[in-house]
Protein backbone atom coordinates (compact mmCIF):
# COMPACT_ATOMS: atom_id res chain seq x y z
CA UNK A 1 0.00 0.00 0.00
CA UNK A 2 1.05 3.18 -0.96
CA UNK A 3 1.81 6.19 1.20
CA UNK A 4 -0.55 8.62 0.07
CA UNK A 5 -3.45 5.77 -0.26
CA UNK A 6 -2.44 5.35 3.91
CA UNK A 7 -2.71 9.01 4.23
CA UNK A 8 -6.29 9.11 2.47
CA UNK A 9 -7.39 6.33 4.55
CA UNK A 10 -6.20 7.72 7.93
CA UNK A 11 -8.05 10.56 7.58
CA UNK A 12 -11.96 9.79 6.78
CA UNK A 13 -12.23 5.92 6.66
CA UNK A 14 -11.82 3.72 10.01
CA UNK A 15 -12.81 0.64 8.94
CA UNK A 16 -9.56 0.62 7.03
CA UNK A 17 -7.93 2.30 10.20
CA UNK A 18 -8.54 -0.89 11.92
CA UNK A 19 -7.14 -2.85 9.28
CA UNK A 20 -3.71 -0.87 9.22
CA UNK A 21 -3.33 -2.78 12.40
CA UNK A 22 -2.06 -5.74 9.80
CA UNK A 23 0.56 -3.67 8.85
CA UNK A 24 4.17 -4.82 8.54
CA UNK A 25 5.94 -2.56 11.42
CA UNK A 26 8.34 -1.26 9.17
CA UNK A 27 5.41 0.05 7.09
CA UNK A 28 4.48 1.52 9.95
CA UNK A 29 7.62 2.96 11.07
CA UNK A 30 8.01 4.94 7.06
CA UNK A 31 4.99 6.45 7.79
CA UNK A 32 5.15 7.75 11.00
CA UNK A 33 8.84 8.74 10.20
CA UNK A 34 7.68 11.03 6.85
CA UNK A 35 5.65 12.86 9.75
CA UNK A 36 8.74 13.57 12.03
CA UNK A 37 10.07 14.95 8.93
CA UNK A 38 7.27 17.07 8.32
CA UNK A 39 7.21 17.87 12.15
CA UNK A 40 11.12 18.48 12.44
CA UNK A 41 11.72 20.39 8.75
CA UNK A 42 8.71 22.96 9.94
CA UNK A 43 10.19 23.47 13.18
CA UNK A 44 13.63 23.76 11.38
CA UNK A 45 12.23 26.72 9.06
CA UNK A 46 10.85 28.01 11.57
CA UNK A 47 13.83 28.53 13.61
CA UNK A 48 16.00 29.79 10.65
CA UNK A 49 13.49 32.28 10.01
CA UNK A 50 13.53 33.58 13.54
CA UNK A 51 10.09 33.05 14.21
CA UNK A 52 11.20 30.71 16.91
CA UNK A 53 13.94 30.97 19.10
CA UNK A 54 15.88 28.92 21.31
CA UNK A 55 17.64 31.15 23.13
CA UNK A 56 15.33 33.85 24.40
CA UNK A 57 15.64 32.80 28.34
CA UNK A 58 19.16 33.72 28.11
CA UNK A 59 21.84 36.36 26.83
CA UNK A 60 24.56 33.78 28.26
CA UNK A 61 23.27 31.40 25.65
CA UNK A 62 22.58 33.76 22.90
CA UNK A 63 26.20 35.00 23.01
CA UNK A 64 27.55 31.68 23.34
CA UNK A 65 25.13 30.96 19.86
CA UNK A 66 26.61 33.58 18.17
CA UNK A 67 30.48 32.47 18.66
CA UNK A 68 29.29 28.77 17.80
CA UNK A 69 28.23 30.58 14.46
CA UNK A 70 27.05 28.04 11.78
CA UNK A 71 27.40 25.03 13.54
CA UNK A 72 24.66 25.80 15.70
CA UNK A 73 22.31 25.05 12.27
CA UNK A 74 22.78 21.36 12.25
CA UNK A 75 22.38 20.83 15.37
CA UNK A 76 18.95 22.87 16.61
CA UNK A 77 18.42 20.30 13.24
CA UNK A 78 19.36 17.09 15.38
CA UNK A 79 18.01 18.55 18.02
CA UNK A 80 14.61 18.91 16.47
CA UNK A 81 14.47 15.99 14.93
CA UNK A 82 15.63 13.70 18.54
CA UNK A 83 13.00 15.83 20.16
CA UNK A 84 10.63 15.37 17.34
CA UNK A 85 10.74 11.56 17.32
CA UNK A 86 10.15 10.49 21.29
CA UNK A 87 7.34 13.55 20.65
CA UNK A 88 5.52 11.58 18.10
CA UNK A 89 6.42 7.72 19.39
CA UNK A 90 5.71 8.66 22.97
CA UNK A 91 2.27 9.66 22.11
CA UNK A 92 1.88 6.87 19.45
CA UNK A 93 2.54 4.69 22.72
CA UNK A 94 0.46 6.19 24.97
CA UNK A 95 -2.51 6.14 22.71
CA UNK A 96 -1.88 2.60 21.91
CA UNK A 97 -2.78 1.96 25.70
CA UNK A 98 -5.41 4.44 25.17
CA UNK A 99 -7.04 1.94 22.58
CA UNK A 100 -6.43 -0.94 24.34
CA UNK A 101 -8.66 0.11 27.26
CA UNK A 102 -11.00 1.09 24.30
CA UNK A 103 -10.99 -1.96 23.18
CA UNK A 104 -12.10 -3.67 26.45
CA UNK A 105 -14.56 -1.53 26.87
CA UNK A 106 -15.92 -2.24 23.74
CA UNK A 107 -15.18 -5.81 24.44
CA UNK A 108 -13.36 -6.04 21.42
CA UNK A 109 -10.21 -8.33 20.74
CA UNK A 110 -6.47 -7.07 20.04
CA UNK A 111 -3.17 -6.45 21.31
CA UNK A 112 -1.17 -3.76 22.04
CA UNK A 113 1.16 -4.23 18.75
CA UNK A 114 -2.05 -4.12 16.55
CA UNK A 115 -3.53 -1.35 18.53
CA UNK A 116 0.10 0.52 18.41
CA UNK A 117 -0.58 0.29 14.80
CA UNK A 118 -3.67 1.91 14.57
CA UNK A 119 -2.66 4.66 16.95
CA UNK A 120 0.24 5.43 14.54
CA UNK A 121 -1.64 5.76 11.51
CA UNK A 122 -4.47 7.21 13.55
CA UNK A 123 -2.45 10.19 14.19
CA UNK A 124 -2.16 11.38 11.05
CA UNK A 125 -4.97 14.19 11.68
CA UNK A 126 -4.01 15.34 15.20
CA UNK A 127 -0.37 15.70 13.83
CA UNK A 128 -1.92 18.19 10.84
CA UNK A 129 -3.38 20.12 13.15
CA UNK A 130 -0.87 20.38 16.14
CA UNK A 131 1.50 21.65 12.76
CA UNK A 132 -1.46 24.21 11.57
CA UNK A 133 -2.14 25.39 15.68
CA UNK A 134 1.27 25.93 16.59
CA UNK A 135 1.24 28.96 13.90
CA UNK A 136 -1.35 30.16 16.25
CA UNK A 137 0.19 31.51 20.03
CA UNK A 138 -3.62 31.93 21.65
CA UNK A 139 -4.30 27.77 21.14
CA UNK A 140 -1.24 26.38 22.54
CA UNK A 141 -2.66 25.94 25.66
CA UNK A 142 -5.63 23.75 24.29
CA UNK A 143 -3.76 22.11 21.08
CA UNK A 144 -2.36 19.45 22.99
CA UNK A 145 -6.27 18.59 24.28
CA UNK A 146 -7.96 18.86 21.04
CA UNK A 147 -6.07 16.69 19.29
CA UNK A 148 -5.44 14.32 22.03
CA UNK A 149 -9.12 13.95 22.03
CA UNK A 150 -9.48 14.36 18.45
CA UNK A 151 -6.95 11.26 18.27
CA UNK A 152 -8.84 8.88 20.84
CA UNK A 153 -12.01 9.52 18.16
CA UNK A 154 -10.02 8.18 15.65
CA UNK A 155 -9.10 5.19 17.45
CA UNK A 156 -12.28 4.44 19.23
CA UNK A 157 -13.75 4.58 15.63
CA UNK A 158 -11.00 1.98 14.03
CA UNK A 159 -11.99 0.00 17.59
CA UNK A 160 -15.76 -0.60 16.21
CA UNK A 161 -14.00 -2.50 13.85
CA UNK A 162 -11.71 -4.83 15.33
CA UNK A 163 -13.15 -8.49 15.92
CA UNK A 164 -15.51 -8.77 18.56
CA UNK A 165 -14.46 -11.21 21.84
CA UNK A 166 -15.70 -14.84 21.75
CA UNK A 167 -18.20 -15.63 24.09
Amino acid sequence: MKFHQLFIAAIHEPKKLAAFRLLKIGKVFQYVFLFVTLFTGISFVRYIAGDASLFDASPELLAHGETVGWIIYPIAFLLQLVISTFYIFLRISVFGYVGVVLLKLMKRRGEYRFMWNTAAIAITVPILLTIVLDFFPATGNYSMIVTSIIHTLYIAAAAKYYPKMAR
